[in-house]
């Protein structure tokens, strides 16, 4: 359990479960059906990391689909699938991108795709034969027509909460809704700000204060924004793909139930460290309302004169 502060849209004692185990035994053996309200997770990309075996195209979307069929089942009528994946390169460099994939898959089950978000990031790897990678994509399903959304806690500030209809029998009130709009599908975050074009969000890298030994962590922030928008104080949500705890840490936070997953016994060890960190009040972690940090600040960001082309 993890003791929070009391909150009006949080519990005071979250229940977040570790897994350890393959996430298809898991949830065919432990959870019923319809149990789950938000199912947040990035799933292995097929690209050799050391907690997965490179294959095929085509046998890895096999062997996820089978681990889908249970994700699909343990999703509630009103829930939603958060799937955050980037693309698959084969050994000829050719990218795959795997949301087109994936849609086939979840369209088989009848899930309905709301929003197709762009999380974009400004570090990574340097390609020599193609522009360098600076983005992935959160695909956002939900399993009915009566889902879970709730505006009100992501909206953002109008540009002219001003405004006024100038004519007809709403003259002289108000244009737009006076808490806020609704923030576009693609976010740039910067200080809670998600009506720009992307969602700008760090990803978790050498020196961001989350990071540990996972080659492919996410950042707390990007889950609570869905986990916000997706989930009632009453909601459970799953993470089949657990790592080293990002989801749990947002459910925590947020006074979510959560479990996660997860195959790899020394992840599952940092993960629960990381949670005894929250309940502590010690974790580092980027706050969601934390401004993006302005690079031209640092003196990297000019060029020595020995350097400048003439």
């Amino acid at each position: 359990m993890i003791e929070l502060s009391k909150n009006e849209n949080q519990k005071m004692n979250p229940s977040i479960i570790y897994e350890h185990g393959d996430s298809f035994k898991v949830l065919r053996d432990k959870y019923k059906d319809k149990e789950f309200d938000l199912v947040i997770t990035s799933p292995p990309y097929n690209v050799g990391k050391e907690y997965e075996t490179k294959k095929s195209i085509e046998a890895y979307l096999k062997d996820q689909e089978k681990i889908i069929e249970q994700i699909v089942r343990v999703t509630s009528d009103k829930g939603s699938i958060c799937w955050q994946v980037g693309n698959f390169v084969d050994k000829n460099k050719e990218i795959y991108p795997l949301d087109i994939f994936y849609y086939e898959i979840f369209k088989k089950h009848n899930f309905k795709l709301r929003n197709r978000i762009v999380w974009h990031f400004g570090h990574g790897l340097h390609t020599q034969s193609r522009f360098s990678g600076r983005y992935e994509v959160i695909m956002w399903f939900s399993k009915s027509n009566d889902y879970i959304f709730n505006l009100d806690d992501v909206r953002v500030k109008s540009k002219y909460p001003g405004k006024k209809h100038f004519k007809g029998p709403n003259k002289g009130k108000l244009s737009g809704n006076p808490k806020g709009k609704n923030p576009s599908d693609v976010w740039e975050i910067l200080i809670q700000d998600w009506e720009k074009e992307i969602w700008d969000i760090p990803n978790v890298k050498a020196n961001h204060k989350e990071k540990t030994e996972h080659p492919c962590q996410y950042p707390i922030e990007l889950v609570e924004r869905c986990i916000l928008a997706l989930t009632n104080p009453e909601s459970k949500i799953l993470d089949p793909f657990a790592g080293v705890g990002s989801t749990l840490l947002a459910a925590a936070k947020n006074g979510r139930d959560a479990v996660g997953i997860e195959m790899y016994k020394k992840y599952i060890d940092i993960g629960k460290e990381r949670l005894a960190l929250l309940e502590k009040g010690l974790l580092k972690y980027r706050e969601i309302d934390q401004p993006i940090y302005d690079h031209t600040q640092s003196k990297l960001s000019i060029l020595p004169e020995e350097f400048e082309v003439k």
